[in-house]
């Protein structure tokens, strides 16, 4: 027997739990949606998230724009308020939406105050990162080739594949702090040129989301000591040889993608890598 949809008006209904074998309903309702590929008896509530998610992925909702209101997804869902609260309320946990007090809750977007430096962990020692203003950057090279082996890997691409090559220094307060080799798929970002990543002084995951439509949604990173070659020394002021700190950041865009992956270099004299573990 399939399980009866709540009332979408009723906030306070339990979540229901609805398994692969639930009837086929009307375009837009929980049972003809939210089972396909799901596990049996996923909570409604995780159902309502990936729908969402869904949504987000197929770009009927762009980085900044406001979604619907709790009470409407409710409708469009078959559910109850709750229920889309509790998806929406994880959605804002993985930085995704943002809930704005009397506004309505948007999608989340690299070119918030806030959203900015969500992966860029290299603190300084005194200060905060935004005390010390925005990071200067220095576009040394971009360059369309075919994927290197292990960049197709990473990015799950085909060995020479297109792809582009990046390479930047960020330096804050007048100090190379960051050398960075950016790899990135060509078909999703063509048309990137030296002169797009010059001229555009806001962070680089905005604009990926202006212009190409990508949205990096998590990332992750591997971190060792290197010492400093030759290359990276001139680039960062410092001695061949000097300490250095290694991460690559492999990011992913909805669904687990992998859209960038990106190796930096970090000078650490008078900052530190900080990161807050749960």
């Amino acid at each position: 027997m399939a399980t009866p949809h709540a009332n979408p008006t009723d906030s306070t209904a339990p979540d229901a739990h609805i398994g692969v074998d639930a009837p086929l309903s009307p375009a837009g309702d929980v049972a003809s949606n939210a089972v396909l590929g799901a596990p049996a008896f996923s909570p409604l509530y995780q159902q309502i998230k990936s729908l969402i998610l869904r949504s987000l992925q197929a770009g009927e909702w762009k980085p900044g724009d406001m979604i619907p209101s709790e009470f409407d997804l409710a409708a469009r869902f078959r559910v109850s308020q709750g229920t889309v609260r509790k998806a929406i309320d994880e959605l804002a946990t993985d930085n995704l939406l943002v809930r704005r007090q009397g506004k309505g809750t948007f999608v989340a977007t690299h070119a918030e105050q806030h959203i900015q430096y969500r992966f860029l962990r290299l603190l300084p020692d005194a200060g905060t990162l935004e005390a010390q203003g925005p990071a200067e950057r220095r576009i040394i090279e971009c360059r369309r080739l075919r994927a290197p082996a292990e960049v197709a890997r990473q990015l799950e691409l085909r060995t020479g594949d297109a792809v582009f090559q990046v390479k930047r220094v960020l330096a804050f307060s007048g100090t190379q702090a960051i050398l960075e080799d950016i790899w990135l798929p060509g078909a999703a970002f063509k048309g990137l040129t030296l002169e797009t990543l010059s001229s555009d002084k806001g962070p680089m995951y905005a604009l990926f989301e202006a212009q190409f439509g990508v949205r990096m949604v998590r990332a992750v990173e591997k971190l060792k000591a290197v010492a400093a070659d030759a290359d990276a020394a001139a680039l960062l002021d410092v001695e061949v040889g000097h300490p250095l700190l290694s991460v690559e950041r492999l990011a992913y865009t909805y669904n687990d993608v992998p859209m960038e992956l990106r190796r930096g270099l970090y000078r650490t004299e008078i900052r530190h890598y900080h990161n807050e573990l749960s």
